[in-house]
C-alpha cells in the first residue's frame, strides 16, 4: 500500500485542499449521525458479526477488516472521518503546511490520555509511525509512510527496530513536524488512516503482549479477546473526541458460517450482521424478523491473478488470458440471480460513491460479457503457450464469508465461455485465507481480493492494491502505473488528480492484475430491538451510533 502519492479527497461538504485542517472542524465537533434522535444513549453492549483477526491488534500490523474494525474503534488518530467521509480534526488541533506542501507542522490537543492513564504526546505519534514504517519490525502497513523522509533508510535489511524516520521531528510535547519527500496537499487526510494511530510507551516494552491486550486511545477501550470467538470493547468514559457513543460497548463475534449469524439476528441473539449469507440475499429485505439495509457502498469485489501463476505472467500470453477470463464472466446475471440485487455492475477499479469514479475509462470494455471475444483471446494465448488438458483455473476464497455461491457462478461462467475446467478453491476461514495470501501460497490459484477503502479516495483503491510496493499478495509491478500515481501526487487540484487516476486505470485495464466483479452494496440486518442501524461511507456499520 504505497503512499507516495497525494490523496484525492471525497465527501460531501469537504473543506477541499485545506492546509490547516482545523478549518474543517475541531476535536470537539460531533458526527452528523451522532446528532440523530434514535432513542438516546444506552449502556447496552451491541454485538456484531466480524471475522477473527489475522494479526495482532496493532494499528501498523493489520490490513484486513477482522482486525481493522476493532482497532479503528479503539484508536483515535489526528483526524477522523464522519459517516459521509468528511474529515474533521480529532487529536489534532492543527495540521499546517508550508508554502509547497513538503513540510507539515502538527499541533495536538491537550488532555488526551491512553487507557493506562499516560498522556498522548507528539512522540506518541512519531515513534508509532517510525515503528510502523520500519522493515525491522515486519509491519504490514509500512508503505503508508513512504512519502516521509527517511523511509527508504528504514527499508534496509538489518535496520534496528527502534530506528526513527528522519523526517519526523518533535518540537515539544504537543508539536511535531513532518518532512515529506514529495509535495502532498492532502497529507492532513492521509493521517486519518488506521496505521497513523499513536501508541503508548508500554507498546515498545512488549509488542506481543500489547497485540493481545492493547492499551488504547479512542471512543472504546479493550476488554478481552477470546480467539475465534469474540473481541469485547467497552465505552471509554475518558475519550476526548467528537464521536458521541450511544452504547455501552461493542462485542465482535466470530462465526464460521454467516448463516448461523443470520439466524442469531432473527432470534435476537446477535444484534448486527453485515455479511449476508447466500440463503438470505433474496429475502432479507422482506424478512419481518429483522431490520434490513441495502444502500450503495464503497466496496469493490475482485479476484487477483498473481503474476507467478502459470500462463498468467505480465507477458502477452498473460494479458490475453486475463482479458479472456474477464470477458467470460456474466456479471449482470450473477448480480441478479446470485446476489439478488445487493450489488452494482462494475465499471472501474474504485466505486460509485467515490469522486473520480467513471463509467467510460478507456479499456473498460473488458468488463463486458462477451464469450465469443473471450474465446478468441483465449485461442490467441494458446498459440503462445497451450493450456493443458489437465489445467484448471481456480479462484480461492474464504468459506466463512458467504462466497461459495458467488464463485461457483463465476467459475461456471468462465468454464462455459472458454470451454476449460474452472472451479472455486475454498479455505475454511478468513484468517487462514488471508494468511495464505500474505505468504504467497496460492501458487496455482487466483484469489478473492475485495477492497474496502482506507479513506474516501481513488488513491486508496489504486495505490493500495496495485502500486509496486504493496504487501497484499499482489505481485503486479508496472513502472508506468507507478509514475502516474506519482504524477497525481503533484496535481494542483482534486479534479486534475482524478483525471490522472483515471489514466492509471487505463493501464490496469490493459494488464488486469485483478479482475473487477461488482460493487458491493452496504447491506446487512439488525435485530428488531436495535436503534440507529446504518452504514458509514466505508461500508462498515456506524458502531457507535447503534443502541438498544
Amino acid at each position: 500500500m504505497k503512499k507516495q502519492s497525494a490523496l484525492t479527497i471525497a465527501g460531501a461538504g469537504l473543506c477541499v485542499m485545506a492546509l490547516t485542517l482545523s478549518a474543517c472542524g475541531g476535536s470537539g465537533g460531533s458526527d452528523s449521525s451522532a446528532n440523530s434522535t434514535n432513542g438516546g444513549s444506552s449502556d447496552a453492549v451491541i454485538s456484531f458479526f466480524n471475522p477473527e483477526p489475522t494479526n495482532p491488534l496493532i494499528p501498523g500490523m493489520t490490513n484486513e477488516v477482522g482486525g481493522g474494525n476493532p482497532i479503528d474503534l479503539m484508536f483515535s488518530k489526528l483526524v477522523r472521518f464522519d459517516d459521509k467521509g468528511k474529515p474533521v480534526n480529532e487529536i489534532a488541533k492543527q495540521i499546517k503546511a508550508n508554502e509547497d506542501n513538503t513540510q507539515y507542522t502538527v499541533t495536538i490537543n491537550d488532555g488526551w490520555k491512553f487507557s493506562d492513564g499516560t498522556p498522548v504526546t507528539a512522540q506518541s505519534f512519531t515513534k508509532a509511525w517510525s515503528w510502523a514504517a520500519n522493515i525491522g519490525n515486519k509491519p504490514l502497513a509500512s508503505s503508508f509512510f513512504a512519502n516521509i523522509k527517511g523511509y527508504d533508510d528504514l527499508q534496509k535489511e538489518g535496520t534496528p527496530g527502534e530506528a526513527q524516520l528522519s523526517g519526523l521531528k518533535v518540537i515539544d510535547d504537543k508539536t511535531f513536524t513532518v518532512d515529506l519527500s514529495s509535495p502532498s496537499s492532502t497529507f492532513p487526510i492521509q493521517v486519518g488512516y488506521t496505521a497513523f494511530a499513536p501508541l503508548p510507551e508500554s507498546f515498545y516494552k512488549d509488542t506481543k503482549a500489547f497485540g493481545e491486550k492493547p492499551v488504547t486511545v479512542g471512543p472504546y477501550k479493550f476488554q478481552s479477546w477470546e480467539h475465534n470467538k469474540s473481541i469485547k470493547l467497552v465505552k471509554d468514559s475518558t475519550y476526548k473526541g467528537g464521536i458521541k457513543v450511544k452504547n455501552g460497548g461493542v462485542e465482535f463475534r466470530s462465526y464460521t458460517d454467516p448463516t448461523a449469524a443470520y439466524r442469531d439476528v432473527q432470534a435476537g441473539n446477535l444484534d448486527v450482521l453485515d455479511t449476508l449469507p447466500a440463503s438470505a440475499r433474496k429475502t432479507f429485505q422482506t424478512d419481518n424478523t429483522v431490520q434490513a439495509v441495502n444502500d450503495p457502498g464503497s466496496v469493490i469485489q475482485m479476484f487477483t491473478i498473481p503474476t507467478y501463476m502459470k500462463h498468467f505472467g505480465q507477458d502477452q500470453e498473460g494479458k490475453l488470458r486475463r482479458q479472456a477470463v474477464s470477458m467470460s464472466i456474466d456479471r449482470a446475471s450473477i448480480i441478479k440471480k446470485v446476489l439478488s440485487g445487493t450489488a452494482k455492475e462494475v465499471h472501474d477499479f474504485t466505486a460509485p460513491v467515490i469522486p473520480g469514479y467513471s463509467t467510460s475509462i478507456k479499456g473498460s470494455d473488458v468488463l463486458k460479457y462477451n464469450p465469443s471475444k473471450a474465446k478468441e483471446l483465449w485461442a490467441e494465448a494458446n498459440k503462445i503457450s497451450p493450456w493443458g488438458e489437465g489445467d484448471t483455473f481456480k479462484i480461492a476464497y474464504n468459506a466463512d464469508g458467504a462466497h461459495k455461491e458467488i464463485y461457483d457462478a463465476v467459475t461456471n461462467s468462465i468454464k462455459n465461455a472458454l470451454g476449460i475446467q474452472a472451479a472455486g478453491n475454498p479455505l475454511p476461514t478468513f484468517s487462514e485465507f488471508r494468511s495464505n495470501v500474505q505468504n504467497g501460497k496460492f501458487n496455482d490459484s487466483a484469489f478473492r481480493s475485495g477492497w474496502q477503502p482506507d479513506y474516501p479516495s481513488p488513491e486508496s483503491y489504486l495505490s493500495s492494491n496495485f502500486s509496486s510496493s504493496v504487501s497484499n499478495g499482489n505481485t503486479y509491478r508496472n513502472p508506468e502505473f507507478d509514475a502516474l500515481l506519482n504524477k497525481a501526487a503533484s496535481a494542483k487540484s482534486i479534479d486534475e488528480a482524478n483525471k490522472i487516476y483515471q489514466q492509471s486505470e487505463e493501464v490496469l485495464f490493459r494488464d488486469l492484475p485483478a479482475v473487477p466483479l461488482y460493487y458491493q452494496n452496504s447491506n446487512g440486518v439488525a435485530a428488531k430491538n436495535i436503534k440507529g442501524f446504518s452504514f458509514t461511507w466505508k461500508g462498515t456499520p456506524a458502531y457507535y451510533n447503534i443502541s438498544k
